[in-house]
């Protein structure tokens, strides 16, 4: 590949794409691989190998058309890791269904948004999670559930939901129970089952995942089997999975790094799904590792910071660790490194994407240079096309920061009944707007700036926080580190860094801009430093800055810039 003239690269694939449903390509994987292992699930003692859990997946779907559910129609799951949850993910598919991805802390008015937005006719959930009582929620979203029968619900609050299918072996009024869609499988809807294989599309919906903003609600990002199945599949290329991988995931099932990165790479490939718990548990991930051998291991940075860190890390055997991918917020290099170093994770790879593109466009290789695997997102996916623009849409010459679009089979359907943000977000020439900021140099590797609304602006100077946070993970004392803006009545912003540090270790605010003078330009040292034990983060491990911001401004008595 030569160098680039522009700030536009289009991935060249040597395998084509994959034109199957999901459902289809689970059966050729289960007739290549039968016998291999398919999921471990530890906290439930399960070991499938792909022919059960092919069985299990078809008898599941087979009950779903038995229990009167059609193509097209919403069904949501609202539960943490399990097997149920895997099993769902599949059979949905299989019958043809949306299976729409609600979040473990979602509460009440969130949960009959997303039930509503999209008209789900069935929900699946755990009966509870972590401080969230799932069925007392449910209970008081649908209050008709206490006297309805398993099926017939009739809600004002819920105005299309009529199944609630709960896991567990115990009984609840209005519900009925995991096992029972199973049960309710017959000799027609299997047969009917067969059938459908042969009538849907690839490109039906098949998935709807909410992608939360600051402000507004939520957006159903509605995403193909077409969508999420190649993106799998690429994804697992890239890490060069076989048949012979263990792929540890801790990371949720309800976001794409979950179920696409994870599920979907392992099962194109017929590699091993090992589940180390309900939620993420550094100690877990050490044990699990360690006892299943496990070949890769999925992870946000804050979460390979808490294994690394964890006081019991040394006593655990990483050697059969060999790749894995970080992602899912910015990667800093220190962190990558010890990975490297003291995981054995020599092939570990960093993926950049958006839930709207399935959602990965950029990857690095095992085969990059050390310093390119570690310091960027790596290079374009097969298949895609990613341009860098500037404020007026035109593209930029290689290395100047600007917008990233991407092109290409990964771009969702649209937003469920949202035109009007859908139109925002992709525009006429199909190209994905991600609001990310991003360079992509001459040889083609990418690297993430921040998000648009993220870059600081103080002074007149354009200060990305991902460069500051960088150069602070380099400091021995810090642990991790998030570098924002708050509002600033001379500066209009002013930088700020909220900093963890190691165990054991003290570090002062004066120690800090010590570090930085006559490193970094005087205007990206933080004019406020804050010393704290943890970051607000979504349950997919992301750090919320925009709830930091407004805490520094409650505290600094400062209030956010009017703008235009």
């Amino acid at each position: 590949m030569g160098k680039l003239a522009q700030s536009y690269v289009s991935g060249l694939g040597t395998l084509p794409l994959i034109g199957d449903t999901i459902g289809v390509h689970l059966d050729r994987i289960a007739q290549r691989w039968p016998d291999r292992p398919a999921l471990v699930v530890r906290q439930q003692q399960v070991r499938w190998s792909y022919r059960e859990f092919n069985e299990r997946v078809d008898a599941m779907a087979a009950g779903l058309v038995a229990l009167g559910f059609a193509p097209g129609e919403r069904i949501g799951i609202w539960s943490p890791n399990n097997a149920e949850w895997v099993l769902t993910q599949f059979a949905t598919a299989k019958a043809g269904l949306i299976l729409v991805n609600i979040n473990p802390a979602y509460r009440l008015h969130e949960l009959k948004y997303a039930l509503n937005k999209v008209g789900c006719r069935g929900l699946i959930l755990a009966s509870a999670f972590k401080t969230s009582d799932y069925i007392a929620m449910i209970r008081e979203v649908c209050p008709e559930l206490v006297y309805s029968q398993p099926g017939a619900l009739e809600s004002k609050s819920a105005l299309n939901l009529r199944w609630v299918i709960r896991l567990g072996t115990e009984k609840t009024p209005g519900m009925a129970n995991f096992a029972d869609i199973a049960a309710a499988a017959t000799p027609a809807s299997r047969e009917r089952l067969a059938g459908l294989a042969g009538e849907l599309q690839f490109d039906d919906p098949i998935n709807i995942q909410f992608t939360s903003g600051t402000t507004g609600n939520p957006k159903g990002a509605t995403l193909t089997h077409h969508n999420i199945l190649n993106n799998g599949f690429f994804i697992g290329e890239a890490m060069r999975l076989t048949e012979q991988d263990r792929l540890c995931i801790p990371v949720p099932f309800y976001h794409c790094f979950g179920m696409v990165l994870g599920n979907l790479a392992c099962v194109t490939h017929g590699a091993c799904m090992v589940i180390p718990g309900e939620g993420f548990d550094p100690l877990a991930v050490l044990q699990t590792v360690s006892e299943e051998r496990c070949t890769g291991l999925h992870g946000v940075p804050t979460m390979f910071i808490a294994v690394l860190d964890h006081p019991e890390f040394a006593r655990f055997d990483l050697t059969s660790l060999r790749t894995g991918i970080m992602a899912g917020s910015p990667c800093p290099i220190e962190v990558m490194k010890r990975c490297t170093t003291r995981m054995h994770m020599n092939e570990i790879t960093i993926a950049y994407g958006m839930t709207e593109t399935s959602p990965v466009s950029f990857q690095s290789s095992f085969d990059d240079p050390n310093e390119r695997r570690v310091s960027t997102v790596g290079r374009i996916h097969p298949h895609l096309e990613v341009k860098i623009v500037d404020l007026e849409g035109k593209i930029v010459p290689p290395g100047r920061p600007g917008e990233l679009l991407t092109r290409g089979y990964s771009v969702m359907r649209g937003y469920w009944d949202d035109e009007a943000r859908t139109r925002e977000a992709i525009d006429e020439a199909r190209w994905m707007h991600t609001g990310d900021l991003a360079t992509i140099d001459e040889e083609g590797y990418c690297n993430i700036v921040g998000r648009i609304k993220d870059m600081v602006i103080r002074g007149g100077e354009n200060i990305y926080p991902r460069e500051i946070e960088e150069f602070l993970y380099a400091h021995p004392k810090i642990s991790d580190v998030q570098v924002f803006g708050v509002p600033d009545p001379k500066y209009g912003e002013q930088l700020c860094a909220w900093i963890r540090v190691k165990s054991g270790e003290a570090l002062t605010a004066e120690e800090v801009v010590g570090f930085c003078k006559g490193q970094i330009a005087h205007y990206k040292i933080p004019q406020h430093i804050r010393f704290v034990d943890a970051f607000p983060m979504t349950v997919t491990g992301k750090v919320q800055k925009f709830i930091m911001r407004q805490r520094m401004a409650e505290e600094l008595g400062v209030a956010e810039a009017k703008t235009a």
